[in-house]
């Protein structure tokens, strides 16, 4: 930061900026705007769009070989998500108030009012800490009721039936997970594999809060990367992406230094994140180290970027092992900004369970193996018989159950429960067999980065802004730049604004984004475009007329060089997307 701004005032700053020239706002404002809801206007769309792209860029694009791409519904049958888990664990903790009725979060209003972290308490703890300390609603001073559960899931009606509940996805995650086997075989059947999708969740916070670090809609960028837990460096794919990034280093700050009450982060290399069991898998080390350059390319410095792991109680209920990637901003400290969860095959495995369908892949061997294996055996007759049109399905379900599961069962003298369905003891038996085996096979384990896009928009807008002579200068990453160029006439002289305006023809002709303004004076234009961080401005002046060439002023230092008309749009190109220095592009000139 420079100039007259001081952090403590940053966030309400770049807030008023965003609201002012367009970059997002609260949604429904014309009445009273609606909490955990936010637009984005015409330079925030612009800017979210090209932030997405580079995350495609750094996620996809440079992994092709081993990630691919999807889209699929917002809204699943309930089914989905009953078997993601979602149903019954994606909540948190609420509490009303029993004077005016209003509702919060629990754990929020602990911690706001004690300065304590309570992230993982059971409700009758928080209930407790409630009690012991007093605290009442911070509306009215009403006593509190004891805190419940609350499921954030949207639930809708999917058709005209009300019993064909619906919900709103949370995550993009489950998309990836249902057509796992379908995208493996599409690419040949071969792991590792990622399957990446962008799109819009929704989450019904209880009290949301933190602008548009907390939303209750909102897009998430995120890869499900499956791979072979016996196996995580297939075909050497591993080793190669890890030595790519050899000298990547991280700021992590480990769940035993957090036990200890330890919050300084410690510098690791992916080697060492690996060799000393920092991380339960090497894809997970690998994918944070692609998260913290992805991060820096939006302009947060590597300083300012931590990997927290969580606590056991702090994990969600699909993960082994979470760390949670943070950035320090102005008004809120450390924000996450995205999450690094090691699922293992909790995912395939349920919705194998509950679909009844094969979602395993399967690994040749290079010669065959002869094994004794352990078979369930059921009395098919009696299946029928029993079952009629169902028996087929409770067949294939019973495929899905361990051998442990039905021989404990057996040796206990209890029915073997198949969803719905009991099959008793007597009715099913263990054979084991010889059987020649040409490959296994196996559910994939995943790691999964997954980013909150808008949150990025405001973690970038607080990075680029500062203040030059009192003056408001948005230093965005040239390629992240909502406009790309600016062009101006320098005065109302026909022959000026006739040359500019074909030259803004010729660059919104090459793809760039471009914004043409005539009005006020020159130093009030450069001032307006600074402040929505268009990296370079070009003003055609009389000199164009006299020798063909324009000036190019560089955003964030003022300088100004001379350049051919002719040779505009390759320079403009050069300069924001191949990061050339102004003066290798002109010859400089007096300006600011």
């Amino acid at each position: 930061m420079s100039g007259k701004t001081h952090e403590k005032d940053l966030c309400e700053h770049v807030m008023e900026l965003a609201r002012r020239r367009g970059f997002f706002w609260q949604s429904y404002e014309i009445y009273g705007g609606v909490a955990g809801f936010y637009d984005l206007g015409p330079l925030g769309v612009r800017l979210k769009n090209k932030i997405v792209e580079l995350w495609r860029r750094y996620f996809i694009q440079q992994h092709q070989d081993i990630v691919v791409e999807i889209e699929t519904p917002i809204i699943g049958p309930a089914k989905v998500y009953e078997a993601s888990g979602h149903v019954e664990h994606f909540t948190d903790p609420i509490v009303e108030c029993l004077k005016c009725g209003r509702k919060f979060r629990a754990d929020h209003l602990v911690e706001d009012k004690l300065k304590i972290k309570v992230e993982g308490m059971s409700v009758d703890e928080l209930t407790k800490i409630i009690r012991e300390h007093g605290i009442t609603c911070p509306i009215c001073g009403g006593e509190l009721s004891e805190v419940k559960l609350f499921n954030l899931l949207f639930k809708t009606i999917i058709g005209p039936y009300s019993e064909n509940i619906g919900y709103l996805r949370p995550e993009t995650a489950q998309g990836m997970f249902v057509n796992f086997k379908k995208v493996y075989e599409i690419m040949r059947k071969k792991l590792p594999l990622g399957i990446a999708q962008i799109g819009r969740v929704a989450r019904n916070e209880i009290s949301p809060r933190q602008g548009m670090i907390r939303l209750r809609e909102f897009t998430i960028a995120e890869v499900e990367f499956f791979f072979d837990p016996e196996d995580p460096d297939e075909n050497g794919i591993l080793s190669k992406y890890m030595s790519e990034r050899a000298k990547s280093k991280l700021l992590v700050i480990t769940a035993e230094a957090r036990k200890r009450g330890e919050e300084k982060p410690e510098e690791f290399s992916l080697e060492e994140m690996v060799r000393e069991k920092i991380v339960a898998t090497p894809w997970l080390a690998y994918w944070m180290a692609v998260a913290k350059e992805f991060v820096e390319a939006l302009g947060v410095p590597g300083h300012n970027i931590v990997f927290e792991e969580k606590l056991p109680e702090e994990r969600a209920h699909y993960a082994l092992q979470t760390f949670d990637q943070l950035v320090k901003v102005s008004r809120w400290g450390w924000i996450e900004v995205s999450g690094h969860a090691y699922r293992t095959d909790y995912d395939l495995s349920r919705h194998m369970k509950y679909s009844g369908q094969d979602l395993r892949a399967f690994k040749q061997f290079e010669k065959p193996k002869t094994i004794k294996k352990k078979v369930v055996v059921v009395d098919k007759a009696w299946l029928g018989r029993t079952f009629r049109s169902r028996a087929p399905e409770i067949m294939k379900l019973l495929e899905q159950i361990s051998v442990e599961e039905v021989e404990r069962a057996i040796v206990e003298g209890k029915p073997i429960k198949i969803n719905e369905f009991e099959i008793p003891p007597d009715r099913i038996r263990i054979v084991e067999k010889v059987e020649k085996i040409t490959g296994r096979h196996f559910l994939p384990h995943v790691v999964e980065p997954s980013f909150g896009v808008e949150r990025l928009v405001y973690v970038t807008l607080e990075y680029a802004y500062s203040v030059k002579e009192n003056r408001v200068v948005l230093k965005l990453p040239r390629y992240l730049a909502p406009i790309e160029v600016a062009v101006f006439p320098l005065v109302q002289d026909e022959r000026l604004v006739k040359l500019a305006k074909e030259l803004y023809r010729k660059l919104v002709e090459a793809g760039f984004y471009v914004v043409y303004d005539d009005s006020g004076s020159i130093g009030r234009r450069y001032a307006r475009v600074d402040e929505i961080g268009v990296p370079v401005a070009i003003t055609v002046d009389f000199e164009t007329i006299e020798n063909g060439t324009v000036t190019l002023r560089d955003r964030d230092t003022w300088r100004q060089v001379r350049v051919g008309i002719d040779k505009v749009v390759e320079a403009v190109r050069k300069f924001i997307y191949e990061g050339a220095k102004l003066e290798e592009l002109g010859q400089p000139v007096g300006g600011g």
